[in-house]
């Protein structure tokens, strides 16, 4: 190597190791004293305790404090706002507001302690309530493995609150009570078809109960896979066609129910009922008016239900009639007997008399 190269070289490392010298002695002496960095972290120091008594502020609110116990959060309320309030120009009024704020802290805390019990048992009433609703409708028992899951996961918030895991408890606690919200609307869709089923509904609007069906399966689907919304979706979906169903087979059922109570009734005038048997008639009559007026206002359902018993009294009126009748045919029979048997008897009277006589 040439020596002006090397000398050059040499030079060039001096001067860089010159700059980083420097370079590092000025970072050291800016890391180790100004006041102002001092004073920094001094009051970095001093948030320690703002900060407590904020986390426990924002833990009593999350969990309903001032719900529970309104007139004990007012008081710490006033007791926090005060130490927000204190001054922190010097160390002897830090320390003061530290103090506060610890103490402020500390009722926040026992307030928490309070309300926490309170709280879950809440939710757990919440959660059992809303199973107790679901296993009601009859929705288990077809499908018990729905039931197991939501219970898991409610037996789960149990188990974190006994460990004292009360954020994790609260949103595994929402969770479970969100399941079986969920498995209510399956229910819902459950019971719907039951009923459409049970009634012979499907028949009125086969088209709509069909999609309902396709669209049933599309829901318990996506909830075994995991799919929550799609579930809550398909089976929404689902509930309205079959309240379709139920909502046209109404209509329609009721027509038909009329059309058998007007037939029920014009049998029972043909055959004097209302003459005959009026108290049971006249009890038929103002069934069925109601139900006209009813079946006016297009309360399908209840007018269905009202032509029915109607029809169900004309029909009694009917056959009250007609045991009236065979009754009084007896009586009359009976009664032609006896007259025939008195005739005999005067016949025989007459006889003997005539034939003493002789």
């Amino acid at each position: 190597m040439p020596v002006s190269i090397r000398s050059g070289l040499m030079k060039k490392s001096i001067f860089l190791i010159t700059i980083l010298i420097l370079m590092f002695t000025l970072i050291f002496v800016s890391c180790t004293s100004t006041p102002g960095t001092a004073s920094s972290q001094g009051s970095s120091d001093s948030r320690g305790p703002a900060a407590k008594a904020e986390d426990a502020r924002k833990r009593a609110i999350d969990f309903e404090c001032p719900d529970y116990f309104p007139s004990d959060w007012e008081a710490a309320e006033a007791q926090y706002n005060a130490a927000v309030s204190m001054p922190r120009s010097n160390a002897g009024e830090r320390q003061q507001s530290d103090t506060a704020y610890n103490a402020a802290a500390d009722v926040y805390d026992g307030l928490f302690k309070k309300t926490v019990p309170l709280y879950a048992q809440a939710r757990e009433d919440e959660v059992m309530i809303a199973r107790d609703d679901l296993i009601a409708t009859g929705f288990t028992s077809s499908f018990p493995d729905y039931l197991k899951k939501a219970d898991d996961i409610a037996l789960e918030a149990l188990d974190q609150y006994e460990a004292g895991n009360y954020y994790e408890s609260k949103d595994t606690a929402a969770k479970a009570l969100d399941e079986y919200e969920t498995l209510m609307t399956g229910a819902r869709v459950y019971l719907a078809r039951q009923e459409i089923t049970d009634r012979d509904f499907w028949k009125y609007d086969s088209d709509n109960f069909g999609k309902a069906d396709e669209v049933t399966i599309a829901a318990m689907d996506a909830y075994e896979a995991g799919n929550r919304e799609a579930a809550v979706t398909n089976a929404e979906e689902a509930l309205l066609r079959y309240n379709l169903v139920l909502s046209n087979g109404w209509t329609a059922y009721s027509a038909d129910r009329r059309l058998s109570a007007v037939s029920e009734r014009e049998l029972a005038v043909a055959e004097r009922a209302n003459i005959a048997s009026r108290d049971t008639f006249r009890e038929a009559e103002a069934i069925y008016n109601q139900a006209e007026e009813t079946y006016s206002s297009e309360n399908f359902q209840n007018a269905a239900i009202l032509y029915t018993d109607a029809e169900a009294l004309f029909m009694i009126s009917r056959h009250e009639t007609e045991d009236k009748r065979l009754r009084a045919i007896e009586t009359i029979r009976l009664a032609e007997e006896k007259i025939e048997e008195s005739n005999e008897t005067a016949i025989e009277a007459e006889r003997i008399i005539e034939g003493g006589s002789r």
